[in-house]
């Protein structure tokens, strides 16, 4: 190859990364959002990633994400949003067939919702 066909193909390399990681993030999910707290009958000390569980913090339980992604979780209906954390496998597999998609902490469920209303729609995207 020449000179000039190897510096194309490294700036679109360049180009792709830039695009496909800095400043963006994509829809994975919409469907709803439940929250959990310390004083939910049957919650463990810990989370599924071992660390003790707190409903103050800002992390989430959900299925398909690894360990310590973190998520934007917006409210479709009034365009709040939050970073939250993945440490722990959620929601419950019975409510994830009726909808849910995550579990948000009690504080993080209040940053984006009212906790009286219990669920919210949401999407979420990956950082």
């Amino acid at each position: 190859m020449n000179k000039l066909t190897v510096a194309l193909i490294m700036l679109l390399f360049t180009v792709f990364m830039l695009t496909g990681s800095v400043g963006s993030s994509s829809v994975i999910y919409k469907g709803m959002a439940s929250w959990y707290s310390e004083d939910d009958e049957g919650i463990l000390v810990t989370t599924a990633n071992m660390e003790r569980f707190y409903d103050q913090a800002w992390t989430c339980a959900i299925w398909d994400m690894p360990f310590n992604t973190i998520l934007k979780v917006t409210n479709v209906d009034n365009g709040k949003y939050m970073y939250v954390r993945v440490n722990d496998r959620g929601p419950a597999k019975r409510l994830v067939a009726e909808g849910r998609i995550i579990d948000l902490t009690k504080a993080g469920f209040s940053i984006i919702g009212d906790l009286e209303d219990g669920l919210i729609r949401v999407k979420i995207e990956v950082l």
